[in-house]
């Protein structure tokens, strides 16, 4: 069974983002690597892209598998995460330690549309 941690809020598209101070860190769940399998490639965006809420704005690439990586937020990117850039298997690791982007939150009432940790379980089931 996939973890899911209660400090996050959730796409139904399986990502994460924790906010902190109107930045949110974005990733993607334990469900989405374990699904993916063996994560050979990041691609993230840049710096001062603007992204929104539900649509894509990177991939990840498996082994089995390429998938696109939905924004569970609007924003710009203020800062991508270089260290799994170079070695995406991080997130194989160590899905909720390791954030691929993190977002200037342009409207916070957009997190009203995203899931909790229990509504997010509900859609694993």
């Amino acid at each position: 069974m996939s973890k899911v941690l209660e400090n996050l809020l959730y796409s139904k598209s399986h990502e994460w983002c924790l906010v902190e101070g109107g930045i949110a860190k974005v990733g993607i769940s334990d469900y989405a690597q374990d699904s993916l399998g063996s994560i050979v490639y990041v691609e993230a965006g840049e710096v001062g892209d603007l992204v929104e809420q539900f649509q894509e704005f990177g991939a990840v690439e498996s082994v089995k598998a390429a998938s696109d990586i939905i924004s569970p937020i609007s924003g710009e990117i203020v800062e991508i995460n270089e260290a799994v850039i170079e070695n995406p298997e991080l997130l194989n690791t160590d899905p909720y330690g390791i954030w691929i982007i993190k977002v200037k939150i342009s409207d916070e009432s957009e997190l009203d549309n995203l899931l909790d940790s229990n509504g997010y379980q509900d859609i694993l089931e």
